[in-house]
């Protein structure tokens, strides 16, 4: 059976809120992963539908959840939550075949890979923070790490753990680091970059 209700106390960070019924009722609890539209985020008072379930203590809990005017769930396109997460696996592979080739350093992989790890677990820390209450990571700290090389791992991340991704703001600055460090690999490509990379990883 299919409840309609709005929306209230919902927390965009954290990605939960609570769905009052129409007609009065008692409350549910509302978490992002149970919308059938992933598309669209959720903001206070949508109205929503759903079906309800109880948790272990016993708590109800919306599920299968659409927003009220939403096509049917197999009339929906399929979003572009993975475009990013492809074009981050693509954009890996092309550094590490230009490396193997012989045209740049193979210290570039390798940071890109440690940068790019370090930043998925900061994205991950951050988001259970934002569950528990805790100190958070700061966005400008978010923004530092994909501008160094971090943007892939910050991609996989964004899609996995729907974390900052559907902030417009971010999204824009988070992209602009994108375009900035790879300006600076394609400069690394031409001959000018080649030789300062190769002075300035070279051992005495």
């Amino acid at each position: 059976m299919r409840y309609q209700g709005r929306i209230t106390n919902w927390n965009d960070d954290k990605g939960f809120g609570f769905v009052t019924p129409n007609g009065g009722g008692e409350k549910a609890f509302v978490h992002i992963k149970a919308f059938l539209n992933s598309r669209r985020r959720p903001t206070e008072s949508d109205l929503i539908t759903y079906e309800l379930a109880a948790d272990q203590q016993h708590r109800l809990q919306a599920g299968n959840i659409k927003f009220v005017g939403d096509p049917t769930p197999s009339s929906v396109p399929a979003g572009n939550k993975s475009v990013g997460a492809i074009f981050a696996t693509l954009f890996c592979c092309f550094v590490v075949t230009v490396s193997v080739i012989g045209k740049l350093s193979f210290v570039v992989p390798l940071l890109y890979a440690l940068a790019s790890t370090t930043t998925f677990m900061v994205y991950a820390f951050d988001k259970a923070a934002a569950f528990q209450n805790r100190w958070r990571t700061s966005e400008n700290t978010l923004h530092l790490l994909g501008l160094i090389g971090g943007w892939p791992g910050a991609l996989v991340a964004q899609k996995i753990f729907y974390h900052k991704s559907k902030k417009e703001v971010f999204q824009s600055k988070f992209w602009i680091t994108v375009f900035l460090n790879c300006s600076v690999l394609a400069w690394l490509l031409t001959e000018t970059g080649a030789s300062f990379l190769y002075e300035i990883t070279s051992i005495p």
